[in-house]
């Protein structure tokens, strides 16, 4: 038998809804069910930006600092920062040097903000267009930080639109569409329908973590 030779699957909007509305014994019939439906995938993907890291999202992103400015505006889409590098060149030599995350109070606490140096810590205040702290305040108007950023996905806006991921989280999106639904449409499906959701999710999170190696050891010390 031949294969497809085919590896383009790629549901649109509509489809991941109509097949949704299966898993709870129901029919897309409506406008209003693909309306309501659209909703609960735009309210979906705000959970999953609180559900933890999904490598797709993370891009990199760069911002050229200003002498004497610590602030710097983010992009409302960008929903974390993972780390931060102060990218100086020095006679064509280009040098990335990492630098700390410290939380709100230790940055408050900082006595003076205005020390200009190579900045060496940085605080992300996470309102809605999240702004990048750094300290010490940058010293000259050349050094560049370099960040990965977590974003948030594309939303579901029109129906003929496909989601912005990958293929991999296709069952785990149908499972937690499948659910939002029976919330609104089948509530004695819910209970089964979350625990498929949650292990749906449980495995494509698992499968999306980064492979990197790593040691441990330990330090020991003689007194």
């Amino acid at each position: 038998m031949a294969t497809s030779n085919s590896t383009d699957f790629e549901p649109n909007v509509t489809e991941f809804i109509e097949e949704a509305y299966e898993r709870c014994g129901l029919e897309l019939r409506t406008g209003y069910d693909l309306k309501t439906a659209i909703r609960s995938v735009n309210l979906m993907l705000a959970e999953w930006a609180n559900r933890g890291l999904n490598q797709w999202t993370i891009q990199q992103d760069t911002q050229t600092v200003t002498q004497g400015t610590a602030e710097y505006t983010l992009n409302s889409n960008v929903i974390d920062i993972l780390d931060v590098v102060v990218r100086r060149t020095v006679n064509n030599v280009q040098t990335d040097i990492s630098i700390s995350r410290v939380g709100r109070s230790a940055y408050l606490n900082i006595p003076n903000k205005e020390t200009q140096a190579r900045p060496s810590q940085y605080f992300l205040d996470k309102t809605i267009a999240p702004v990048l702290k750094v300290w010490p305040t940058p010293e000259n108007s050349t050094d560049i930080l370099v960040f990965n950023k977590i974003i948030r996905m594309d939303d579901a806006d029109a129906a003929t639109n496909t989601m912005d991921m990958p293929f991999r989280f296709y069952p785990c999106f149908v499972a937690g569409l499948s659910y939002y639904l029976s919330l609104k449409k089948a509530p004695q499906l819910t209970p089964q329908l979350k625990a498929l959701y949650e292990e749906e999710f449980r495995r494509a999170a698992d499968q999306d973590e980064d492979r990197a190696s790593f040691r441990i050891r330990p330090s020991i010390r003689m007194n």
